[in-house]
């Protein structure tokens, strides 16, 4: 009987052990499927997708096409423009020049360009690395069109914000802003004397061993690098030209899908800065009310359905991705698209972290009141507009429409308790006045916007 129970256990463990196998066999070929379809469908030409866990890829590989025209497949070791991915590089420059002694993160940025107006405001290079500064972001300018076209001095552009009005006080609130990433992109050439390119590429590129990346251009030709797509009434074209001039340290890089393994690997390996830099780097800001804001310092905080992130995306013309760090799993998932369209890389780096780890539990929980008084019109600044949030109710779910990002149907929200709630990575935090509710902070994990409650809906 000993022998029988023994026997049969061993079976057990052995079955047990070939259905983990089979589900670690089985990662790769459900990636694959998340990639394929978007692709398979005409939304997206191209993708380029690492996933690795610990020290194993589970998937190091191209999808689709890098040219539509030639039929030219994607290929192992394609580059990519990365769009804001460049800002933690930009970063962890200010962070090494500061390691250095040259800067202080305290210092105003007026210590190293001086002639900037900053009409009496006190900006710090802290407020630039987190989106706090106040000052007018370019993107979102009406004058800026002609620059993604013609090839201006830098002057030029910065003259285009640099005199408009402050979004707010340095500290007050948080609205992604590639102003200033720009104009940190000035004091690294100003402080190393170097131009920002050659310093990225020796104390940055070099350092963590990137091979395959560069500052992109328009001009120079990179072997494997994929050619970007627009999406046009949901058809696929030639994306629109762009100098680089404008981008620069806000948005200039060009990299591929292993060397920002490369990267994360080395930045949170502790390769790149010391610890108490990379701390600082990794560590949620906070608004001079003492609010916590889920932005680092070019980097996402956010949570992905209840699992802690490092992360980053970015978007530029023909080309979107999405750099993400899991580190209580110590998971690293890149997704490049060589297509600026309606698919999202978060979204797919998301099903991605969901077929590698498995699905998390659900930290929500049924709200036990009257939903109705979150109910309402929430209006405050946005990135270039006012954003308006419509929260609505039916029945026992809350709804939410954000006017800014466009978004055509409603997102229904969970509960976290303590007035909170959320979808995705964005988390909705109602604030109380006398007991009722009177402002929403709005915090996407790159953005922290502080709205006022314009009207509310009756009952």
């Amino acid at each position: 009987m000993k022998r029988y129970c023994f026997v049969l256990g061993t079976a057990f463990c052995l079955l047990f052990a070939c259905i983990q196998a089979f589900g670690q066999e089985n990662i790769p070929a459900k990636i694959d499927a998340i990639v394929g379809a978007p692709i398979n469908a005409g939304r997206v030409a191209g993708a380029s997708v690492a996933v690795v866990k610990g020290n194993e890829t589970l998937v190091m590989k191209g999808y689709g096409f890098a040219d539509l025209e030639l039929d030219v497949p994607m290929p192992p070791r394609a580059t990519y423009e990365i769009g804001s991915i460049t800002k933690q590089f930009t970063a962890a420059a200010i962070l090494l020049l500061a390691e250095e002694g040259k800067l202080s993160l305290a210092d105003e940025m007026t210590k190293f360009l001086p002639r900037y107006p900053t009409q009496g405001n006190h900006v710090t290079i802290r407020h630039l690395l987190n989106h706090t500064s106040g000052i007018k972001g370019y993107t979102e300018l009406p004058g800026f069109r002609e620059f993604q076209m013609l090839k201006k001095p830098r002057e030029e552009l910065v003259k285009l914000f640099s005199g408009r009005p402050f979004d707010f006080n340095p500290g007050d609130e948080q609205i992604y802003n590639n102003s200033a990433f720009f104009l940190l992109g000035l004091i690294i050439e100003r402080v190393s004397g170097k131009p920002y390119a050659e310093f990225i590429q020796e104390h940055l590129f070099d350092r963590a061993g990137m091979g395959d990346s560069y500052y992109c251009t328009e001009r120079a030709i990179h072997k494997n690098h994929a050619h970007g797509y627009d999406m046009d009434r949901n058809v696929l074209v030639l994306k629109a030209y762009v100098d680089h001039m404008w981008p620069y340290a806000a948005g200039s890089l060009c990299s591929g899908a292993p060397d920002l393994v490369a990267w994360s690997k080395a930045l949170h390996g502790g390769k790149v800065l010391k610890p108490e830099s990379y701390r600082e780097m990794t560590s949620a800001a906070r608004l001079n009310d003492g609010t916590t804001i889920r932005y680092g310092m070019g980097l996402s905080l956010a949570e992905t359905d209840g699992r802690r992130t490092i992360s980053h995306g970015g978007t530029i013309n023909g080309f979107r991705s999405v750099l993400e760090y899991y580190p209580d799993d110590d998971l690293v998932i890149v997704v490049l698209l060589n297509t600026a369209g309606p698919v999202a890389p978060r979204d797919l780096a998301r099903q991605i972290a969901e077929a590698v780890l498995g699905k998390a539990p659900d930290r929500s929980h049924p709200f036990d009141g009257d939903l109705t008084q979150f109910a309402g019109d929430f209006t405050g600044k946005g990135r270039g507009l006012p954003t308006t949030v419509h929260i609505a109710v039916s029945g026992n779910q809350i709804t939410f429409i954000n006017t800014e990002t466009q978004r055509a149907s409603a997102e229904t929200l969970e509960y976290f308790g303590n007035d909170t709630f959320g979808f995705k990575d964005t988390v909705l935090i109602f604030k109380r006045e006398n007991g009722n509710i009177s402002r929403l902070d709005l915090d996407t994990g790159y953005g922290h916007n502080i709205l006022s409650r314009q009207s509310t809906i009756q009952k």
